[in-house]
């Protein structure tokens, strides 16, 4: 980290309320997480008295066959973010240059900044058409954050090896696959994957991921990675999880079907921006205010999320996908 940076760079607004009374839709978290992990977590106590083993074989194991890859290029970590700044530790030296999108998920530049290298913002959408040649690392997020629209794989394997090419590492950011039945491209030589347990499987609060990279790369994020990064309850909790398929399963088509309802009825008034991913992104346009939007949504028991803090967007909204019921209720509240 570049010390120096300590001074100019400022922490990222994000989604997410602890206030009881209301359902947050600022979130993209599924609202419901798979069966059995109370009991899972609750045994984890003795265990904890010890320091968790620091190869997390059966983590990476679980890991490894929930993606069809193997269990040396999985590098557990506490959640997505601590991927991130792991990754950029190991990559970036200060005066580096990396691609980030715009809009997307604003910790991209401010850990950029942080190794003290410098962010290119480019259009989330012509991110693949940026030649790589004199950046140091490229980030994509499939399904971006917030737009919501997932990247094809085979046109995301084209753009690695363009990647391999330039000498520069391709940073992907998969924290919202789990939602789609669209294939990872972990394995991609020369690429780091990012996943998270945070939003599939509803834990933001328990602080589990991993990183995903082979060869080269792969040895050295694992090399660095703190030891014991990962807490016991996280991994065990997290291993467990990864093997509930049916719970993915089940999840992905609730978002899929509630995702199409709540888009068609928001579309009779405002414009929608085709997604992929667990949230919509709304703009509500010149003739409404954001800000009123908002206000009347909260005292209707409802959050969103103000989507003006994201690069590029002026007039947007984001909405969380949840439950059927709670979808239905905030729609009627907003009078779509």
């Amino acid at each position: 980290m570049d010390a120096s940076a300590l001074d100019t760079v400022e922490r990222v607004p994000h989604g997410g309320s602890h206030d009881p009374h209301v359902i947050d839709f600022s979130a993209n978290i599924n609202p419901e997480t798979p069966s059995g992990i109370a009991p899972v977590y609750d045994s984890t106590l003795a265990a904890s008295r010890r320091y968790p083993a620091d190869d997390y074989g059966e983590f990476r194991t679980a890991a490894a066959e929930y993606l069809g890859r193997e269990p040396t290029e999985i590098i557990p970590v506490a959640g997505a973010m601590a991927g991130m700044r792991l990754a950029f530790s190991v990559v970036l030296s200060p005066g580096d240059s990396v691609v980030v999108p715009e809009p997307s998920f604003g910790e991209y530049t401010r850990e950029v900044r942080l190794q003290g290298a410098t962010p290119v913002g480019v259009a989330h959408d012509e991110v693949l058409a940026t030649d790589p040649e004199g950046h140091d690392l490229i980030v994509v997020c499939t399904p971006n954050n917030p737009t919501g629209e997932a990247v094809p794989a085979h046109e995301l394997r084209s753009f690695a090896a363009r990647c391999r090419d330039a000498g520069t590492v391709l940073l992907v950011d998969e924290a919202f696959l789990d939602f789609t039945e669209r294939p990872s491209v972990a394995g991609e030589p020369g690429t780091i994957v990012m996943r998270s347990l945070t939003k599939i499987f509803g834990l933001p609060g328990l602080r589990a991921g991993y990183l995903v990279a082979g060869g080269d790369i792969g040895r050295r994020l694992d090399t660095a990675r703190l030891s014991w990064g990962v807490s016991t309850p996280a991994i065990t909790v997290g291993t467990h999880c990864l093997r509930r398929y049916e719970f993915v399963e089940r999840t992905i088509e609730r978002v899929r079907a509630e995702r199409d309802r709540m888009t068609e009825r928001l579309s009779t008034r405002w414009d929608v921006h085709p997604s992929d991913a667990p949230f919509l992104l709304v703009d509500v346009g010149d003739d409404d205010d954001p800000d009123e939007i908002l206000d009347t949504a909260r005292e209707r028991g409802f959050v969103l999320r103000d989507a003006r803090t994201f690069a590029r967007l002026d007039n947007h909204l984001r909405i969380a996908v949840r439950r059927p019921t709670e979808n239905g209720r905030l729609l009627d509240a907003l009078g779509v």
